[in-house]
């Protein structure tokens, strides 16, 4: 139980930050992600994700509308949308300056791959630093809210899980039906007897 307690906890923060990083995405639109960027893997920003954070945006909108904050918890809410912009921001320079970095290391005839490896983990650990700063401020906002607000943030979060298990799910028919690497390989070892 207390395990299950902590998965939600730690969703509910996540979603939380994911609420508030597509809406800083959308004051603060990146430019188009170079050919096998972070958004080629996935990653922010791909294809589709202007849709997807514009929806987010509306989201986040219509949860702070239905709200109906008091002074102090509109003052948290801000706090939280600018701690996660610039977190964003943060990130978005961070990112920009690793793909210059492996860029200009293309061109070296021997690659640097202690260098490279020190850069990508420079990043993760400035990436989750940025994280847990939103999520603390999120957590906060979240904290000064009545039972009734919590509510309200509660349902919004699980439908928003539902329609995330929901494009997973169909994700993964995806995969499978237009045959993923591996997926046909897999399929034959285990039919294998």
């Amino acid at each position: 139980m207390a395990k299950q307690y902590r998965i939600l906890t730690a969703a509910a923060a996540a979603i939380a930050l994911t609420f508030g990083t597509a809406y800083a995405a959308t004051n603060d639109a990146p430019p188009a992600p170079p050919p096998g960027g972070p958004a080629m893997m996935g990653g922010h920003g791909g294809p589709g994700g202007h849709r997807m954070e514009m929806r987010m945006k509306k989201q986040l909108d219509e949860l702070h509308g239905q709200l109906k904050l008091n002074a102090d918890q509109e003052k948290l809410w801000q706090t939280a949308l600018d701690t996660m912009k610039q977190s964003h921001q943060q990130m978005r320079e961070a990112r920009k300056q690793m793909h210059e970095q492996f860029k200009s290391a293309e061109n070296q005839a021997i690659l640097d791959l202690d260098a490279m490896h020190a850069a990508h983990q420079k990043l993760d650990q400035q990436a989750s630093q940025l994280r847990e700063q939103t999520a603390t401020a999120w957590l906060n906002f979240y904290h000064s809210l009545n039972d009734q607000q919590k509510t309200t943030v509660s349902t919004a979060l699980k439908k928003h899980f539902a329609k995330m298990r929901e494009h997973e799910q169909k994700r993964h028919e995806r995969w499978e039906k237009h045959g993923a690497p591996g997926a046909a390989a897999g399929a034959s070892a285990t039919a294998k007897p």
